[in-house]
């Protein structure tokens, strides 16, 4: 139990955290990896190597660390990893082989300032919040398997189509190899990919959002090529329609509200892959919520699902679209292919957002979510009616934590 006093501690560590913390995370990883090598076949090794596995959880230990006497305001923060945790299988036998390796790292970067009290408040700290994340993950893992169609672990699928939706991004529609009845999933969500990529030592685990509304007997996802990707390329080139893949039940704290308030739906490149699912769901339940479609591209070649969007926004007088290019191409029309030129801006924006109190939701690269969030601060919409998802680990969690 966290004594008040061990509170105090914590809190007062956390200046020397912001100071060393993605060192003392790298150091965690490292030795962790050198002693638990089987959990690279869980973690993203590109976001090793990149700092961005090391700077998402330096975020989420200060984050911890400075709401520790009020951690209710946390929920948001530990929903968003518990999500991304089931996804991975991340299980509760792996926690103390993280707590043991995070003391350790924080001993050796801290050296001497890392006294016995401080190491001994940490681990009471942490063994509080790895209990919470355990019974949280514990619960999403019992209602994924026991939800109808449900299931634990990885479940093998069959490429049913592989679709080519621009020059970046292909779409897999996947069903599974057993023929049962899927689960419905939010739309936002996303699925895990189990991949095993031939001459690599480790299994890989991915996360691509679902891009269609829910069905019975299929999911789609829509998979950009990264540069230098070894799953994306490997799913792009070598992957067939007819070949298996293995994939977790659906996950993800990105979704639609419940609520009758408008909508506007933002999204960068691939980010429009779990805003299209919102927009298809609204559409086949019936909803009279006016959505606002607005998307940023580099230009036309890369535009994925336009005609399907433009076919909505044509059939549907609720459904308003607005398309930013940012590097046109001689082939782009304007008012045809793209909307407006250039980065997506207020100006521009304005028109075309309903009346009332509507709900943004927002996803891209991180600098298309920077910008977005810069905009919404112009218009002054509340943090309750912001919803985002940054592709890859989350790098602050102000927005999860106080949204």
């Amino acid at each position: 139990m966290l004594t008040p006093e061990q509170k105090t501690i914590v809190k007062a560590t956390v200046p020397a955290l912001e100071a060393h913390g993605e060192t003392i995370t790298r150091t965690f990883y490292a030795s962790m990896f050198a002693a638990h090598p089987e959990l690279l076949n869980i973690f993203n090794p590109a976001n090793q190597k990149t700092g961005k596995q090391a700077r998402s959880l330096a975020a989420s230990v200060l984050a911890y660390a400075a709401h520790i006497d009020h951690p209710e305001v946390l929920g948001g923060m530990v929903g968003r990893i518990a999500h991304k945790h089931v996804s991975l299988e991340v299980r509760a036998e792996h926690y103390p082989i993280v707590g043991k390796h995070l003391l350790g790292a924080i001993a050796e970067v801290l050296g001497d300032a890392a006294t016995p009290e401080i190491l001994d408040a940490w681990a009471a700290a942490y063994g509080e919040l790895a209990d919470l994340m355990i019974g949280v993950e514990q619960g999403m893992y019992d209602a994924g398997a026991e939800q109808k169609g449900g299931w634990r672990d990885f479940r093998p699928f069959r490429v049913a189509r592989k679709l080519a939706e621009s020059s970046v991004i292909t779409s897999f529609v996947l069903e599974p190899v057993d023929g049962q009845p899927l689960p419905a999933y939010q739309p936002g969500q996303y699925l895990s990919l189990k991949v095993k990529v031939p001459g690599q030592e480790n299994w890989q685990i991915r996360q691509y959002s679902l891009s269609d509304a829910p069905s019975a007997d299929h999911y789609r996802i829509s998979v950009k090529r990264e540069a230098g990707g070894l799953i994306s390329g490997h799913l792009h080139d070598t992957v067939q329609e007819g070949d298996e893949l293995l994939v977790h039940v659906p996950a993800g704290d990105f979704v639609l509200q419940d609520s009758e308030r408008p909508v506007v739906l933002l999204s960068g490149g691939v980010g429009i892959t779990p805003v299209l699912a919102m927009l298809h769901s609204l559409i086949r339940q019936g909803s009279s919520r006016p959505v606002t479609f607005v998307h940023a591209a580099q230009n036309g070649s890369v535009h994925a699902f336009r005609d399907d969007v433009n076919a909505l926004a044509s059939q549907y007088p609720h459904v308003r679209k607005l398309v930013f290019y940012t590097d046109t191409n001689d082939s782009d029309q304007p008012g045809t292919h793209h909307d407006a030129a250039g980065l997506i801006h207020l100006d521009a924006l304005r028109p075309v957002l309903p009346q009332g109190d509507a709900e943004y939701y927002y996803c891209g690269p991180s600098g298309f979510v920077a910008a977005v969030e810069g905009i919404l601060d112009e218009l002054k919409v509340p943090a309750e009616r912001r919803f985002t998802e940054t592709f890859g680990p989350s790098q602050s969690f102000d927005v999860v934590i106080h949204g």
